[in-house]
């Protein structure tokens, strides 16, 4: 992978302080580098939407990248202005319009007229775009599944409830895009 950080680098300054320190381990040390749970959890989260997008492309949405699945749930069923889906994808609204301009242009959204303010457009998704949505529904569940048959179904529930667990409920949000520094 392109994007993937060389191990053998990433906190070298750390690794040499504990290798220095002769393996003074307290019964509270890891037994890995505090480094590598994020590397790991990072690597989980981009082989499942890797996956995810493989398929979708195979399904008939080779253009959709993960920032237009981000836009697409700002948008949700209903419909969002673009200034909505910005403050849920924690960008500027210049950043969600040019997301939003792309999904229009690839055939996914759609702007109209919101019948509550003539001032105002309204985003909404076409059944091309909802279509993208259910399926990428149903590949999840099947990418989930695989994980179940691989680790066993009590262990991907473990990890579930033990992620619950440690991830406040205010991480649950729509603004990964903007988090990596795209939307």
């Amino acid at each position: 992978m392109d994007n993937m950080v060389d191990e053998e680098k990433v906190n070298q300054v750390v690794e040499k302080e504990k290798r220095e320190r002769k393996g003074a381990r307290s019964p509270e040390s890891p037994d890995t580098p505090g480094y590598e749970l994020p590397l790991l959890l990072f690597a989980g989260f981009r082989t499942l939407i890797d996956r995810l997008h493989t398929e979708l492309a195979r399904q008939g949405h080779p253009d959709v990248r993960p920032a237009h699945g981000f836009a697409m749930q700002a948008i949700g069923a209903a419909g969002a202005s673009a200034s909505d889906v910005g403050r849920r994808l924690g960008v500027t609204k210049q950043a969600a319009g040019k997301t939003v301009d792309r999904l229009v242009a690839l055939g996914y959204a759609e702007r109209a007229d919101d019948p509550a303010d003539a001032r105002r457009k309204l985003v909404r998704l076409t059944p091309h775009g909802l279509d993208a949505l259910t399926r990428s529904a149903a590949v999840f569940d099947n990418l989930r599944a695989e994980w179940a048959r691989e680790l066993g179904p009590d262990r991907v529930r473990a990890l579930e409830s033990d992620l619950r667990a440690v991830v406040p409920p205010e991480s649950f949000r729509l603004d990964a895009a903007g988090w990596l520094g795209g939307a």
